[in-house]
């Protein structure tokens, strides 16, 4: 009995490690400091970059994998709240490390408006800290940056609810616009 008792203890203990270590990120990027240039491919075969979003808002969000339950959800949130982001001056960039296939079948399938960047190197989550490597595989973490018209990180979200988060860029949006 008591070795049960040791062996689920020390089970919960290295899931809640592998829990804070997958969810902790990488580097810490500074509020006000310059966002991290990017420049990648979107599920349309066109290069996207940072500059392109100059003198407005954009809400750059990693996820972990296209078309999985948490992801879409996230997604889709956004996707039915595109006309309260676009009314406060905001774009929206979804980055994974999926190819562009993978993004082209899930913006579909979703009728996803906002482009879909392919990190497959994972270059660009690295730089913003989101980037995670379980053995061989890399996965993006589920990060949002909000990035205001200077190309400045505004805020940043390491623990996001998919359910909720696109209403909290909203609020964050609106009260970030009226300081």
């Amino acid at each position: 009995m008591l070795l049960k008792i040791i062996f689920y203890s020390l089970l919960l203990l290295i899931a809640f490690w592998g829990y804070r270590y997958f969810n902790a990120p990488n580097q810490q990027l500074i509020l006000g400091q310059p966002a991290p240039y990017f420049e990648l491919v979107d599920h349309k075969g066109d290069r996207i970059n940072l500059n392109q979003y100059k003198n407005q808002w954009l809400v750059l969000y990693f996820y972990p994998k296209d078309d999985t339950p948490g992801c879409t959800k996230e997604a889709c949130h956004f996707r039915d709240d595109m006309h309260h982001l676009e009314k406060l001056g905001a774009k929206v960039v979804g980055i994974s490390v999926d190819d562009s296939q993978s993004h082209i079948a899930f913006a579909t399938k979703y009728a996803l408006p906002f482009p879909l960047l392919s990190d497959t190197e994972g270059s660009v989550a690295n730089a913003y800290g989101a980037l995670t490597k379980i053995g061989p595989v890399k996965l993006a973490k589920r990060y949002t940056f909000l990035i205001d018209p200077k190309s400045n990180i505004a805020k940043a979200y390491f623990n996001v609810d998919a359910s909720k988060h696109s209403q909290q860029i909203i609020d964050d949006l609106k009260q970030l616009q009226s300081v």
